[in-house]
């Protein structure tokens, strides 16, 4: 894409998410072709979003890095977005009724998963990054309701480009209490759970996540890596979602828990 149909994109997708309406395919003028396009205009919508008031990104979510999620959406890879500051709540929080507002969303849906706080910089671009090359730069460990948006009319038909452009339905999340000590946990045999409405609607296990939630991170460590926007200390990164998507009525309760990472919990409510 040349630099003039990335303005054009970024603008329509922008568009959509600060006006508040579903958005349709892009024209084909303006539509990337491929990831690399992808993540250029992932950069490109982020500026534009931090320009008109949106926030500053403060980490990244992988999507697709689960068969339940893969399956789910049909997509065979892992796709990553970025994750703003403003949407991203610490703890339970309160924010008018609820956590979140209901209306805010165009089809808010919830994931459970399993996250990450970074402590060093991933920027090496010598050697590709394995789970256990990317360990020793994690700070903390820590369960996470990620929420997400369909913001398009119509998802099923949408390129993965356009919605890897689009932060991968990427719209906030909500942090459970860090965890340190994590080297003493087997990150790979961690059960969660999810619950709405005090009803369970979903489980799965930490080794869903690309065999270990580590290989995740690195996948994308080498991703950003490539595409020129290197992972930082102080980012917070959702590894994939351990239960298929759930989507929200107004006044829904979500919980989720984690063995041995603990719980998060989120309201979705109207003021």
């Amino acid at each position: 894409m040349d630099s003039q149909s990335i303005a054009n994109a970024a603008f329509n997708l922008a568009k959509g998410r600060l006006e508040d309406h579903k958005l349709d395919r892009l024209p084909d003028s303006i539509r990337p072709t491929d990831e690399a396009d992808a993540y250029q205009l992932q950069s490109a919508l982020s500026k534009r979003l931090t320009a008109n008031g949106y926030g500053k990104p403060v980490g990244r979510k992988i999507g697709c890095t689960t068969t339940v999620m893969q399956e789910f959406l049909k997509i065979p890879n892992p796709c990553a977005g970025l994750v703003y500051a403003p949407t991203l709540l610490q703890g339970r929080g309160i924010q008018r009724r609820g956590d979140f507002v209901f209306d805010d969303f165009q089809h808010v849906g919830v994931e459970c998963e399993v996250v990450v706080r970074l402590g060093e910089d991933l920027s090496d671009a010598g050697t590709p990054y394995a789970g256990s090359t990317v360990a020793p730069a994690v700070e903390a460990v820590m369960a996470g309701i990620e929420v997400v948006d369909d913001r398009w009319v119509e998802f099923t038909q949408m390129d993965v480009a356009t919605l890897i452009a689009d932060d991968f339905f990427g719209a906030g999340g909500v942090l459970g209490g860090p965890v340190t000590n994590w080297r003493d946990l087997d990150l790979t045999s961690l059960k969660g759970s999810m619950s709405i409405n005090g009803i369970e609607v979903g489980s799965g296990v930490s080794s869903d996540i690309m065999g270990h939630p580590f290989e995740a991170l690195a996948w994308l460590a080498n991703t950003a890596v490539q595409h020129g926007n290197p992972l930082r200390a102080g980012e917070i990164v959702f590894l994939g979602s351990i239960v298929e998507t759930k989507w929200l009525v107004s006044g829904d309760h979500v919980v989720i828990n984690i063995e041995g990472l603990g719980r998060a919990s989120a309201l979705f409510d109207n003021p």
